[in-house]
């Protein structure tokens, strides 16, 4: 699932809240009571625009212009009552209420159609982010998986890394990558791969064909003519895993990826391969022999966290990174999805929500 920077729980946007009309309204009232009260000799009418400005900030352009009109009423009305209709300095500070009321109804209307326009595309993007990063099963054989996507860009909603789960036959593959670089390059090179991932999983071929399989297809990408000013400049780190349903082992292979952590009865034991292979695309064209499984134990009750680098390079306020392992060991949640809404509201809790790069992690536990 894809996640904000602000924690799950924090309430709507002030803005939205349409009690807060009592506030301009409230001015309205206040200012012409106090003019009232004060008399001839102190004019208050002026500070009658305040109101429309505050309900440009919380409203509509309706609302704006309807509470301009009270403002410019209000103004009126005491002018009358005061016997100051007629003068000239009244007449400007009437005509002044009005004109900004009037700039506040416009300024209300394009901001409107501005946020439509971007709603439209954050829709497309979620679209899109959907048809890259399809929702993980929350179980798959005798798996159970919590998956999560927070962007660098707070508005954000796709980016260059990536992740995906294909069942296979009597075992579940799963792959996560990061791709160098950021922007709409990135996004593209995340669709390539994991389209290429999605196709081939399902056939079961070794996996040394499999992975030899992505690199040649980021590989051979950047071999097109359109491409050539950007040879060299794309790759992408990836974790390769097959998890059989039986048996207590996993294989793994590493192209330039963090390593896997694996809690185990509150220790967490990094998987490191011996031999990584170098990140997806960076080369030349290789075939399944350049490629080798490692395996590692997994038994029934490890937990299995994979991820980006986005999650180990985050940093605090003095420049610390954040100690993912240290955070793992500590974390008392028994599942998944515990684990990662841990890892989550705590990644935030250290970086003050600010993130520099893309996050995304996958936590696999196998179940009896």
């Amino acid at each position: 699932m894809r996640l904000p920077h602000r924690p799950p729980g924090q309430g709507q946007p002030w803005r939205h809240r349409p009690g807060l009309i009592a506030v301009p309204l409230g001015l309205i009232v206040a200012i012409t009571a106090v003019d009232l009260v004060t008399g001839a000799d102190i004019h208050l009418g002026p500070l009658l625009i305040v109101a429309p400005a505050i309900t440009a900030a919380i409203g509509g352009p309706r609302l704006t212009a309807f509470v301009g009109a009270l403002a410019v009423g209000a103004e009126v009305g005491l002018s009358a009552i005061f016997g100051r209709l007629a003068t000239a300095d009244q007449q400007a500070q009437i005509w002044a209420i009005f004109a900004v009321s009037l700039f506040l109804v416009a300024f209300r209307i394009v901001f409107e159609r501005h946020e439509q326009t971007l709603d439209q595309t954050r829709l497309v993007a979620d679209v899109a982010q959907k048809v890259l990063l399809r929702p993980l099963p929350s179980r798959i054989g005798p798996l159970r998986i919590a998956s999560l996507y927070i962007a660098a860009e707070a508005e954000a909603r796709i980016g260059g890394d990536l992740y995906a789960v294909v069942r296979a036959r009597q075992g579940t593959r799963i792959m996560i990558g990061d791709v160098r670089g950021k922007g709409l390059a990135a996004v593209g090179d995340a669709a390539l791969l994991l389209g290429a991932f999605r196709a081939a999983a399902h056939r079961c071929p070794p996996l040394p064909r499999l992975v030899a399989h992505l690199h040649n297809t980021v590989y051979w990408d950047m071999a097109e003519p359109a491409a050539e000013d950007e040879a060299g400049e794309c790759f992408v780190t990836a974790a390769v895993l097959e998890i059989p349903d039986r048996g207590d082992q996993l294989q793994l292979i590493n192209c330039g990826h963090p390593s896997p952590l694996l809690v185990r009865d509150g220790k967490v034991t990094p998987l490191a391969v011996q031999d990584p292979a170098l990140p997806l695309g960076l080369g030349s064209d290789v075939t399944e022999d350049d490629y080798t499984t490692e395996p590692f134990a997994y038994r029934d009750g490890d937990l299995l966290l994979i991820y980006t680098d986005g999650v180990i390079e985050a940093r605090d306020g003095k420049g610390a990174f954040y100690p993912l392992a240290e955070r793992l060991a500590a974390c008392k949640g028994t599942g998944p999805q515990q684990l990662i809404d841990h890892l989550h509201a705590d990644l935030l809790a250290h970086t003050g929500g600010s993130l520099d790069d893309d996050v995304a992690l996958v936590a696999v536990q196998r179940c009896p």
